[in-house]
């Protein structure tokens, strides 16, 4: 075929390719020049080498950050999921207008827009007038200041994004429930297989591809946590995390260095330390699901 016959197909995918070179590879190339040179926008970028790599992991702010996060993904990922899988199961029970119903019930805070769900939990939360503390008083609790105490500012975060998350994994795993052959559930009924056996023996085999990507991408979007908790804690680029950054997390952390601190160079290591993890945990999970399917 000659170069002119291809022409007119080229044509069609330079628009896209512009746009891809321009959006996508040309900030990583930039982002990745710069993680190497001590840059504050304003002045000449001077090389550093390893510098900022160092800077960033040797940090106090790292490490916490990075504390935060593992006991936000150890907590969050495997409780949103059993939250989301749970209301799959109930969704699933139901048919017509009560399915429609309930699926767009669970689904509504998956669309509402961040700074509106943090506003409505902050209210929730607030220790004199908020709901979950006029709650706690109908029981005789004492009220709680959710978003200032370092000892439960963590887990008001994760109600919050398990609230949020569970509708969108919710959708994806009723997809699946759908898809699993009603002769297989008929089948264990006649052999006297109770609910539960039905959930452990069918529902959870069958849905393991499923399964898979919601937990994968739990963990992608885990690993970038931010929104919520900025907007929980009223944060800026120069005072973020909350107190005694309780809710200060890596993408936070980055930001902050970047526009708080005009460290640019350390913002953009920091992006590609952050990158090296996602990757190799995602690789991670894919080696272990490849070593426990059957071949």
């Amino acid at each position: 075929m000659s170069v002119r016959r291809l022409l007119p197909h080229y044509a069609m995918v330079l628009p896209f390719g512009v746009l891809f070179a321009a959006f996508f590879l040309y900030p990583i190339v930039s982002g990745l020049y710069y993680s190497f040179h001590s840059w504050n926008a304003a002045t000449e970028a001077q090389f550093v080498g390893w510098a900022n790599y160092e800077a960033v992991l040797s940090s106090r702010d790292f490490s916490r950050s990075m504390s935060n996060l593992v006991v936000y993904i150890a907590i969050t990922v495997p409780l949103g999921i059993t939250v989301a899988f749970g209301l799959a199961l109930l969704v699933d029970s139901f048919t017509g207008f009560w399915a429609n119903f309930f699926r767009s019930a669970f689904f509504l805070p998956v669309v509402l827009p961040a700074f509106l769900a943090a506003t409505i939990w902050r209210w929730m939360y607030a220790p004199n007038f908020g709901l979950v503390n006029m709650v706690l008083g109908w029981f005789g609790m004492p009220s709680i200041n959710f978003l200032n105490d370092t000892g439960t500012m963590l887990y008001a975060l994760i109600a919050v994004d398990v609230w949020v998350s569970a509708g969108f994994n919710m959708v994806i795993l009723l997809a699946g429930l759908k898809n699993i052959p009603q002769d297989l559930y008929e089948a264990a009924r006649l052999d006297g297989a109770g609910r539960s056996q039905q959930v452990r023996y069918i529902t959870i085999p069958m849905l393991a591809p499923v399964l898979f990507f919601v937990i994968t991408y739990g963990f992608i979007s885990a690993l970038q946590v931010f929104d919520v908790p900025w907007l929980l804690t009223g944060s800026s680029f120069t005072a973020y995390g909350g107190r005694r950054s309780a809710l200060l997390f890596p993408v936070m952390d980055m930001m902050g260095r970047a526009f708080g601190s005009v460290r640019f160079g350390e913002a953009a290591a920091y992006g590609f330390i952050l990158t090296a993890i996602i990757i190799f945990i995602t690789a991670a999970m894919f080696a272990v699901r490849a070593w426990r399917t059957p071949k």
